[in-house]
């Protein structure tokens, strides 16, 4: 798979202030009530009044996202001054500050700045805390997925922000370096998802997991078909038995160098194309962006990127069964039997709920590894979308200690999810008079009963299910993300590992 060369950006943390500052762009976070008092009005008076001049010029009111941006004359030692909205100073958080930043670093590329001074209100913030979610947010602001276009530099020409200063945060190179390693990996799943399905295929993911486990010294076991079908993997086997390339389960594991304090799996549904199968997607279905439905896979190799950096005191094993699902004459029929690792039988009465028969084999394999935790995750459903909307993933538990984690792992990332029920009378729908199941149900409530059809292969291990069908992709920019994969979530499944 081809990747994309990151433009160098130095990210550093300072104890200068605003005022004494000096660079190409000043960026500075209001709330909407911030006064033109103390050292914001002797900035304003240094700047010959431009501060008041373009707050009043563009009715700038410090409203969440809301910017304004002016050049400054005469020879202040600031070129340009930017001003990006935080809201009301009570609801402050985090992601709002991420947001910030990731806009303001886009504004003074766009200004053609090589450097930027960041000042962001701390608040009750760890100052470190508010370094690496700063550089989080400039990072991924800035990244643009341009690898497939004849001239990468399209639209780029000029654009050389190389500095960024985030001011008044002190010396803080650790939490820098751990908010670049998150950002990075958050790319990478990112580029997976939006790489076409000709060039992200089940070789290219077993090759990128190959590179990954050389370059940050992770074990990697790849399965091929025949080690899945020594396992009984029949499951995840009928799924790939059309397509001309072979399934590949990867497992990279990374071991912390002391005595691991627990040990986790985080298993990703790996789906480099899926046409449906026999019951074919039809284009109003989106089959062209079938493509994207390896985006569990891609934050699971994201998040091992970036922990296997950060080395918490963690044993953390990435599971991905990964392979397409096609069409052809040995693709399974709806009405066939399959039988999974564990020896349970399905009945597949839609080829297109395909992730679930993959990740079924995938959680037996995790559940052996002995781990204290599970969590899947998947671009399962539609029903999940329907029901949450684009921006917020669904979860599914048999732990509360496992879900609150995650949900207090999310709301640090700025990723939105909501605990969604595990309804156990819901699974009579899936009943099979033949089988021991069928791998749909009624229409109603179908992003549940898909979790509860992985939850029949998981036996004592506390587990999670994501179904992150809808923000995996942004449909335009929208804070952080710009159109396109958006990374989602490997920020929580890091920040899930490392609590």
């Amino acid at each position: 798979m081809p990747t994309q060369t990151q433009p160098q950006l130095l990210v550093r943390g300072t104890s200068t202030s605003q005022l004494d500052w000096s660079g190409d762009a000043l960026a500075l976070g209001l709330f909407t009530d911030t006064e033109l008092t103390g050292d914001l009005a002797a900035l304003d008076t240094k700047l010959s009044g431009t501060i008041a001049e373009l707050i009043e010029e563009t009715q700038f009111e410090g409203k969440p996202g809301k910017s304004a941006c002016a050049r400054i004359g005469g020879g202040s030692t600031v070129r340009k001054i930017i001003l990006i909205g935080l809201g009301d100073r009570d609801a402050l958080t985090l992601d709002t500050l991420r947001r910030a930043a990731a806009a303001c670093a886009r504004i003074a590329t766009n200004q053609h700045c090589q450097t930027l001074g960041l000042a962001l209100p701390i608040a009750d913030y760890d100052p470190a805390i508010v370094a690496q979610i700063a550089t989080e947010g400039a990072i991924l602001g800035l990244h643009e997925d341009k690898r497939f276009k004849s001239d990468p530099e399209e639209n780029a020409r000029g654009r050389k922000l190389e500095t960024i200063d985030l001011l008044g945060v002190g010396d803080r190179d650790n939490a820098i370096a751990k908010g670049e390693a998150i950002a990075a990996g958050t790319i990478l799943a990112r580029e997976l998802v939006n790489g076409p399905a000709n060039t992200v295929t089940p070789l290219t993911m077993a090759e990128t997991a190959e590179q990954l486990a050389a370059e940050y010294g992770l074990t990697l076991e790849i399965l091929e078909k025949a080690d899945c079908e020594r396992l009984g993997m029949g499951a995840f086997l009928g799924v790939a038995q059309a397509s001309d390339l072979p399934p590949k389960l990867v497992h990279m594991t990374y071991k912390p160098a002391g005595m691991p304090r627990r040990k986790v799996a985080i298993v990703g549904k790996g789906l480099t194309f899926d046409s449906g199968g026999l019951n074919i997607k039809s284009a109003s279905s989106g089959i062209e962006t079938m493509k994207m439905d390896m985006g569990g896979a891609a934050a699971t190799y994201g998040a091992a990127q970036a922990i296997a950096q950060l080395k918490p005191d963690v044993e953390v094993h990435f599971i991905s069964a990964v392979t397409e699902n096609m069409i052809g004459g040995r693709a399974m029929h709806p009405g066939d039997i399959l039988t999974a690792s564990n020896g349970k039988t399905i009945e597949v009465n839609n080829t297109d709920a395909e992730g679930r028969l993959t990740l079924a084999d995938a959680l037996v394999f995790a559940e052996k590894l002995e781990v204290d935790a599970i969590v899947d995750l998947a671009t399962l459903t539609g029903a999940c979308m329907v029901a949450l909307g684009k921006e917020i993933g669904g979860l599914w538990s048999t732990d509360e200690t496992i879900a609150t984690e995650l949900k207090n792992a999310a709301e640090a990332a700025g990723e939105k999810f909501w605990q969604m029920p595990l309804e156990d009378k819901y699974f009579d729908g899936m009943k099979s008079d033949i089988a021991d199941m069928k791998n749909t149900g009624p229409r109603p409530g179908g992003a549940i009963t898909a979790a509860l059809f992985l939850k029949q292969y998981i036996e004592n291990t506390p587990w999670a299910h994501l179904d992150i069908a809808g923000p995996v992709w942004a449909d335009k920019e929208s804070g952080v993300n710009n159109s396109g994969a958006t990374g989602f979530p490997v920020r929580t499944l890091v920040n899930w590992v490392l609590a």
